[in-house]
Formats: structure tokens, C-alpha cells, sequence
């Protein structure tokens, strides 16, 4: 009986012990606390107030990671949306040059560029052993020339400085011929914008058109000119 009565007395005891150990541990702690703030010089609210201003800086420090998210993401959609402007910018682009290039074909634009002037003349001629006719410029004579001269790749045509367009007609009339309307006497100034290193080869080919206006008596001559100047056709 005196035995577990010991026993019991040292349970206790140790309970007591460890109790106490706990509490003297506690307030070494505390008062380790209490030392270094004393050390430092802060008080109870000026710690507090650091601490605050602690929280409110890492909460200020997520937001900005937050923000620079969100502005990486919007500076992307600024880049996609500069993309798809250029491209509209390009199409656009390509819209108005081709709105120039109708323009030009139509006659509806002034046009300036090189080319080659060709000049179709009367042939010289007897008329006591000759037919005239047989000397004269035929619309078959400028047909031939202006036809050769788009095929060769001349962007714009004119006879007499009158432009020509996809609707253009040529009839003959005696010495003079019409072009949509118009009458033009002999000579007859053929311009033609394009490349004139092209234009001229082709026009002047062996057996071509050069050779066949002059076996038909027609006076012809070419020039290559640095800029030839095409005003726009009057709506009638």
C-alpha cells in the first residue's frame, strides 16, 4: 500500500516538474522577446505598426504581381491586334492600287512613265501611175502597231494624244481615221507607256509590224522617250 502510494507521490511530482519546466521555459521566451524589443528601442505599438505595415507591403507586393500578369496578357492582345491591322493596312493597300490600276486602264487617271512614240505617215507616191490608196494609213495599219504594242506589255495607248481604253474603235475615213468619234489626220502619233527597251524590239522584230507598214509605203519611225505624260479621257 505504502509502495503504490510513492508511486503515486512521484507521478505527481513529475507532473508538478514538468508543469513548472513548461512555465519557466515560457517566460525565458517572453522575456527574451521583452529584451529584444527593449534592445531595439520599440515599443509595443511601434512593433505592432511594423508589423502592419509588414502585411500591407506583402499584400501590395501580390497585387503588383497580379497587375504585371494582367499587363503581359493585355500587351499580347496589343500585339495580336497590331498584326491584324498591318495585314487590314496591306489589304487596304493592295485595294488602292488596284483601284489606281482600273483608273489608269479606264482613262480615268493621268499616267506618266517611259515608252516609245511610234509615227505612222503617208507614203510618197505618184499620182499619175499610183493609187493613192495604196499610200495612205488604213486603221488596219494602226490596229496592227497598237495591238503588238499591248500584247508586248504597254500599260497605256494613245493616237494623237487621245488614250485609248478597252471600248476604243478605229474606223477609217479616207485620209483621216476615228478614234471613238474623233477624227485625226495623218501623221498619226502612236504612244505607248511601258518598258521601251520591250516595246521597241517587239514593234521592230524582223518580218513584224515595222516591216510589214513598210512594205505597204507607210513612213514609219520609232523613238524611245524618258517620260511620256498621258492626261485623263473627258466623260463625254
Amino acid at each position: 500500500m505504502k509502495k503504490l502510494r510513492v508511486q503515486g507521490n512521484q507521478v505527481i511530482l513529475s507532473l508538478v516538474c514538468l508543469v513548472l519546466g513548461y512555465i519557466m521555459s515560457f517566460s525565458y521566451h517572453l522575456t527574451q522577446l521583452e529584451n529584444k524589443k527593449e534592445q531595439s528601442g520599440i515599443t509595443g505599438d511601434q512593433w505592432e505598426r511594423t508589423l502592419d505595415l509588414r502585411n500591407q507591403l506583402i499584400a501590395q507586393e501580390e497585387t503588383n504581381r497580379k497587375l504585371q500578369k494582367e499587363l503581359i496578357q493585355k500587351q499580347g492582345k496589343v500585339k495580336e491586334n497590331e498584326k491584324n491591322l498591318s495585314k487590314e493596312t496591306q489589304v487596304y493597300f493592295n485595294l488602292a492600287e488596284d483601284a489606281d490600276k482600273y483608273r489608269m486602264f479606264l482613262g480615268k487617271a493621268k499616267v506618266k512613265g517611259k515608252g516609245i512614240k511610234i509615227t505612222l505617215a503617208d507614203g510618197a507616191y505618184d499620182p499619175k501611175k499610183d493609187n493613192v490608196n495604196n499610200y495612205l494609213v488604213h486603221e488596219s495599219h494602226v490596229f496592227k502597231v497598237v495591238t503588238e504594242l499591248y500584247i508586248s506589255g504597254a500599260e497605256v495607248v494613245a493616237i494623237n494624244g487621245q488614250r485609248l481604253t478597252s471600248h476604243s474603235y478605229i474606223v477609217c475615213n479616207g485620209p483621216v481615221i476615228t478614234v471613238d468619234g474623233i477624227e485625226h489626220p495623218a501623221p498619226f502619233v502612236i504612244t505607248a507607256i511601258g518598258d521601251p527597251d520591250v516595246l521597241s524590239a517587239a514593234v521592230t522584230l524582223n518580218g513584224g509590224v515595222k516591216d510589214q507598214l513598210v512594205n505597204d509605203h507607210i513612213v514609219f519611225t520609232l523613238e524611245k522617250q524618258n517620260e511620256i505624260t498621258l492626261n485623263p479621257i473627258l466623260s463625254s
